[in-house]
């Protein structure tokens, strides 16, 4: 039993409740009285429903995002018929923009708008001495980060084994990409080195080895993020495993230097590229040396064994089709691991969302608020697009097609996987539950009949990929009725030719 539940709707088992645990961790005398209870968006709102009210809380707390809104919201109404007496609060970015507010909040008690690891302790310790505040919407209070007690201890032993851990070295952002809800930020904001990384060793010692950092622009500060680094560096071992968000064009000499020490399977880097677009980056408050991040991506492929994963943004005021193309081409030749294409999302409170008349920007209303069209791009090719990225999922970004998707790219990568997707939606009609087998017989059929491959040309390649994939049965058995059924004369077609 607990008289405060701080409940979390995770999108995966394997995530943790990062923002939950700050505030557990923050409550002082009432720790005693609460306790984190975390959930997936994937389980029943009243299997949820019930595990809580089990509990007989006096007070549940939400953390509501773009991801879980809908699942929250659902528990909620539930929470709300069965329990109306139940106090529920909400609070995260999903909840935090007056008026810009999803309709939960007019089922809920309260809502901390903003930083609540010290509004939500306070709002508790009054309703728990019956000193209720009258205001619904509470303005969270912001204090020094130095000030606020960490969370890394309420990492429990089962989190450490089987979970990611969420880390941050710095909070907030100096930049003011539009798209962006930390364009709100005013700066970037370290937390103090020397007592960060003493619960990194913590963690360290009790067995976590996979670090996820959610610092906006980890590499800002190039000292401090040497100093991260190093410490890992010193404590390196085949199962250490570091996520960094960085900026593509700062990568200085030192910082380099420390980053081809690591081994391969250590380091992953998010690199927010988004659009190559100068007009459209000015557009959007998106400041980026292209020239820069070009030069950078090239030296971690070339230079590093680090992972890189490259992201894109489609849908952004002033984007084409043919404009995205030109983006995406570009960052293949960079030769990132994955390219992670996204859809542009309406976040509540973004600045993006000035543009909204002057460039028709039409957003799903449901979460997660996906974009439907724009002055320059309409439905349609919204919806291919949406397909574009699920298929680029399955085919680019699996790592199961890396001797076939040379082939498919080409010369002009974006036209030619544009027109795999196409002719990938018009046989199967849908982009889920395509199994790997039946997804190696549509590429060599569609490749050989619809984009002129070569027969020959296709087939090596495509054997090694389905000997390295894992499936049952031999590649003869799988493809040889599709070469059977190919039409007289698609062997001959573009001899010696690659596309």
């Amino acid at each position: 039993m607990a008289d405060i539940l701080l409940t979390a709707l995770n999108a995966r088992y394997i995530h943790t409740a990062f923002g939950l645990r700050y505030l557990y961790a923050n409550l002082d005398k009432l720790q005693s009285r609460a306790s984190i209870e975390e959930f997936t968006i994937h389980q029943r709102a009243i299997d949820i429903t019930e595990k809580l009210l089990d509990k007989k809380p006096i007070i549940i707390c939400f953390g509501v995002y773009i991801w879980n809104v809908e699942e929250v919201s659902e528990t909620v109404a539930l929470i709300k018929k069965i329990s109306p007496e139940t106090i529920v609060i909400l609070g995260g970015p999903e909840v935090s923009h007056s008026p810009d507010h999803p309709d939960v909040v007019k089922l809920v008690d309260y809502v901390i708008e903003g930083a609540g690891e010290i509004s939500f302790r306070k709002l508790c310790q009054q309703l728990l001495t019956n000193q209720a505040p009258s205001e619904k919407i509470i303005q969270g209070e912001v204090i020094a980060l130095d000030d606020l007690k960490l969370p890394y201890c309420y990492y429990s032993d089962e989190d450490i084994r089987n979970r990611m851990i969420f880390v941050e070295a710095s909070r907030g952002c100096p930049f003011k990409c539009e798209f962006c809800l930390s364009a709100l930020d005013k700066t970037s904001k370290p937390f103090e080195l020397e007592k960060f990384l003493g619960e990194m060793n913590r963690l360290h010692q009790r067995g976590a080895r996979n670090f996820k950092f959610i610092d906006r622009t980890f590499n800002l500060k190039v000292s401090a993020s040497v100093a991260i680094m190093e410490f890992f560096l010193d404590r390196m071992s085949d199962d250490l495993y570091l996520h960094f968000e960085v900026v593509p064009d700062n990568l200085p000499d030192k910082l380099k230097e420390t980053i081809k020490k690591f081994p391969a399977h250590s380091l992953q880097f998010e690199v927010g590229i988004q659009s190559f677009d100068p007009a459209i980056q000015e557009l959007i408050n998106r400041r980026q040396d292209n020239e820069k991040s070009c030069k950078n991506l090239l030296w971690l492929r070339e230079k590093t064994q680090a992972y890189i994963h490259a992201d894109l943004i489609f849908g952004l005021p002033g984007d084409t089709l043919d404009n995205f193309a030109r983006s995406f081409n570009q960052l293949v030749t960079l030769k990132p691991h994955e390219i992670q294409l996204g859809i542009l999302k309406r976040l509540r409170g973004a600045p993006i969302n000035r543009h909204s008349e002057t460039y028709q920007l039409r957003f799903n209303p449901k979460a997660p608020y996906n974009i439907l069209s724009t002055r320059d791009i309409d439905f349609h090719t919204m919806q291919a697009m949406n397909r574009f990225a699920r298929y680029w999922d399955m085919i680019g970004n699996s790592g199961r097609f890396k001797n076939t998707l040379p082939l498919i790219l080409g010369e002009s990568p974006f036209e030619n996987f544009f027109q795999l997707s196409k002719s990938l939606y018009q046989r199967e009609g849908s982009t889920w539950k395509i199994s790997q087998k039946r997804l190696f017989t549509l590429l060599f059929s569609i490749l050989t009949e619809e984009m002129n491959l070569v027969e020959q040309e296709m087939l090596t390649p495509l054997r090694l990929d389905y000997e390295n994939s894992g499936e049952k049965g031999s590649f003869e058995n799988v493809i040889a009725p599709q070469v059977k059924g190919l039409k007289i004369g698609v062997a001959n077609k573009r001899q010696g030719k690659q596309r």
